[in-house]
């Protein structure tokens, strides 16, 4: 073989080998770079003293409990005269205060949107459009035992007895008359009472004021004067799955959902509305086999004679009184004969 053909030939093996290890760092690929988290950006410290926010949107006449309000730092000079300061404010006063102004969800509270218990016009700021205030009398035994507050939602069940003017016991009835009373006050007390240690001090009250639409208003004072209301505390989740099912039955409508506020505040006032009609009952023969499952009926005392063999009978007449009989049996055979009028 000549040199000039070796040459060609090694060269060849060279390229070859070149283009071999090229194309194995090709395949395997350089070490893919290790992802590194980058570090979220740390929220700008805000230099100026805690004031009181409002966690959600606060309508007009809602109830503040622990759940409405907190402390966030504010921008020291936005800070007005009006915010509720941390170092100047006791958060467990403001519990049962009413708005009267609307709050947005975000934004410093100021002193004039509130209205404390006590003061002036507080029921009045607490009631809706349209609504009006009822006192309603109870007991220990028919308040849930001291454990119904302001904001709360019950319902009203009427117990009574029904004599219906006949022999027996009366019927022993009760039934749930009023659905979804939203609770302004109780007795003088309009806001939760709390020990030394922030703890809720639980009384029991004999009256308790709740809201409610002019027609329910009048409903209630008639039941007063039937028989014994006792108070049934409602869940937030019964109130929510009503207004879930009378939006998807239709009764309620949403509107085209375009406004956001407005429909969350057609929302709230349905879910704050009272409710009567289609009331449930229970009677005592549903507690007790002893007791009566309907209204005694009244038996009359005038007895009813049958009408004589053979005289029309007119259909629009009254019951004849029983007339005085005497009867003859002669053998097998037995008259009755009326001696009315005989000496």
């Amino acid at each position: 073989m000549d040199s000039r053909k070796l040459i060609m030939l090694v060269g060849a093996l060279v390229v070859a080998v070149v283009t071999a290890v090229a194309a194995r760092s090709l395949v395997a690929g350089a070490a893919a770079p290790e992802a590194v988290a980058m570090a979220a950006p740390s929220a700008p410290v805000v230099d100026g003293p805690e004031v009181l926010v409002a966690t959600r949107a606060l309508p007009v006449g809602t109830i503040l409990d622990a759940t409405a309000l907190k402390f966030q730092p504010w921008p020291k000079e936005l800070v007005e005269n009006a915010y509720f300061q941390k170092s100047q404010t006791d958060l467990a006063k403001l519990i049962g205060t009413v708005v009267r102004l609307p709050v947005t969800a975000g934004q410093p509270v100021t002193q004039g949107q509130l209205v404390k218990p006590g003061d002036r016009g507080f029921l009045a700021a607490a009631l809706g459009a349209g609504m009006r205030a009822v006192t309603v009398p109870v007991s220990a035994q028919t308040s849930v035992a001291g454990f119904v507050f302001p904001g709360d939602h019950i319902d009203l069940i009427l117990t009574q007895s029904v004599e219906g003017g006949g022999d027996g016991p009366p019927l022993k009835a009760s039934e749930t008359v009023i659905r979804n009373l939203r609770v302004l006050a109780t007795d003088q007390r309009t806001s939760d009472q709390k020990d030394e240690n922030g703890n809720t001090i639980v009384q029991t009250f004999s009256n308790v004021t709740v809201e409610a639409t002019p027609k329910i208003a009048e409903q209630i004072a008639v039941a007063q004067t039937i028989g014994t209301l006792s108070l049934s505390l409602r869940s937030i989740a019964d109130t929510a799955s009503e207004l879930d099912q009378a939006i998807a039955s239709g009764a309620v409508s949403v509107g085209d959902a375009k406004d956001a506020k407005a429909e969350q505040a057609m929302l709230d006032r349905v879910a704050n509305t009272p409710q009567s009609g289609e009331t449930t009952y229970a009677v005592g023969a549903d507690v007790s086999r002893f007791q009566r499952r309907s209204v005694p009926a009244k038996v009359s005392s005038t007895p009813v004679t049958a009408p004589v063999p053979g005289a029309a009978i007119d259909p629009g007449a009254a019951p004849r009184p029983a007339m005085p009989m005497v009867r003859i049996a002669r053998g097998n055979n037995v008259t009755e004969v009326s001696v009315a009028g005989k000496n």
